[in-house]
């Protein structure tokens, strides 16, 4: 009994089917295959509505049963106005946004690598001859919703005309979402195409135009088939027991929907509209508030996202002057330290220049000190003594006593230890005759150069 307790449990979670002894009915007639009466129970939208709807006429025998807070209106009249939190569906949420997983309610339909894995799990994935049956249900692709109600409407407007609710070409969670963002309650109708009341009450009440009219100006509008998935999966969500079938839904937290208000069988027009007005006037607050609230919301957001420019800006604004001054001090200072290795370079080069003249300046004053040396003594006066006269650029003139044997680069000797001269590059010259003693002449003694027993030179510079 425990395994078969386990398939009751197991079958009723995935199906929503609050009734067991109806679940263990579906069970025994599928020789407890859990796997094959989910599938049968899943392709068979008709069957399961007949079975949904079974239960649910046991169920509204006993209104303490339901559990989820249903509001009713004066007992023996219409519905009034109902609040019902309803948890949607996980094949309609994932279905219609592409979510792989979320919250799971009452109403869980299961794809087939999920169920089989599920089963396989608390070991019930064997099908007949040990292989998994191959109508198990296939995962809806993210299209597939989208693509039932722009068929929806398509078969619609066949069969009755165009005057008709602007049903969107959307899924359930879709067509939600658009009515939570424009503040308007979700319309919502379930097609049953073989209940004899559907034709007529689609002729004449559902497209009757004042109601069209009504249903476009206040509400987003959204028709299925229980024939197609997610038709079928809503009108077991929320329980759906008699057709044609209508309700006023809105979007509620965590993957839940509020019924407000849902008609059940037959309407004329101006039972539609005396319904439909009554929600509207009812859920007026609701909506003038969230409108208001969101307003406020954008509001809010976007004077954050003013400030939050204006302090981008002003910080971008001091970023871009602490930047400038940094920069402009890091060129004060690429200036400085320029200006300071100049400087130094500078500095380097005068005291390299004056150690250089230095050392040029001594070298000179000990070759003039070593040509000074090498004269040796002035000699006195006598027939082998040459009296020698020279005069500088400047007009000062020079006297020495050579011997005449002394050689002209002795005369040169002694004008470079003099220190009178700038220059090295020049000549002597005597004037009468005029005569150059070059360097071809400095091996010559004054003697032989014509110069004893006196001589009066002047000093040639050399361009």
């Amino acid at each position: 009994m425990g395994d078969v307790a386990d398939k009751v449990a197991y079958f009723q979670a995935i199906t929503g089917l609050d009734d067991p002894d109806l679940c263990a009915e579906i069970l025994s007639a599928h020789n407890w295959d859990v796997e094959l009466a989910l599938s049968n129970f899943t392709s068979n939208p008709r069957a399961a509505a007949d079975a949904n709807a079974s239960e649910a006429t046991t169920s509204r025998t006993s209104p303490e049963q339901v559990e989820t807070g249903l509001v009713v209106g004066a007992a023996g009249g219409p519905p009034g106005l109902a609040w019902k939190i309803v948890t949607l569906p996980f094949s309609i949420i994932s279905g219609s946004l592409g979510l792989v997983s979320g919250a799971v309610g009452f109403g869980v339909w299961a794809v087939s690598g999920v169920l089989s894995y599920g089963l396989g799990m608390i070991g019930l994935n064997s099908g007949r001859n040990g292989e998994e049956s191959s109508s198990s249900t296939r995962l809806l692709s993210v299209s597939a919703a989208v693509s039932e109600a722009m068929n929806f409407v398509a078969c619609f407007e066949r069969d009755f005309g165009r005057i008709m609710p602007n049903f969107v070409a959307e899924g359930f969670m879709d067509a939600l979402q658009r009515s939570r963002n424009e503040y308007k309650l979700l319309f919502v109708y379930l097609h049953s195409p073989d209940h004899p009341d559907t034709p007529v009450f689609c002729e004449r009440t559902l497209c009757n135009e004042d109601l069209v009219a009504f249903i476009n100006e206040n509400f987003v509008a959204w028709g299925g088939s229980i024939r197609a998935s997610e038709g079928f999966k809503m009108s077991n969500s929320l329980k759906a027991s008699r057709f044609p079938f209508c309700a006023v839904v809105m979007a509620a937290t965590n993957q839940r929907i509020a019924l407000l208000q849902q008609a059940e069988g037959p309407k004329s027009p101006e039972e539609m509209l005396t319904v439909l007005q009554r929600v509207i006037e009812e859920s007026a607050p609701v909506l003038v508030t969230a409108r208001v609230e969101a307003e406020e919301r954008r509001n809010n957001i976007r004077l954050r996202e003013e400030q939050d420019a204006a302090y981008r800006a002003a910080l971008e604004a001091d970023q871009a002057r602490e930047r400038q001054r940094i920069e402009e001090q890091e060129r004060l200072e690429r200036e400085a330290a320029e200006a300071e290795r100049k400087r130094k370079e500078e500095e380097e080069a005068r005291e390299r220049a004056a150690h250089e003249a230095a050392e040029r300046e001594a070298a000179l004053v000990k070759i003039r000190q070593e040509k000074l040396l090498s004269l040796g003594p002035e000699p006195e006066k006598g027939p082998d003594v040459t009296q020698v006269l020279v005069r500088f650029p400047t007009g000062e003139r020079k006297e020495r006593r050579f011997h005449c044997t002394t050689t002209l680069q002795s005369l040169y000797d002694y004008v470079d230890s003099l220190g009178c001269l700038a220059v090295d590059n020049y000549s002597l010259v005597s004037n009468f005759p005029r005569t150059v003693y070059g360097a071809e002449k400095l091996s010559l003694s004054l003697k032989d150069a014509g110069l004893h027993p006196q001589a009066s030179l002047f000093i040639e510079l050399s361009s």
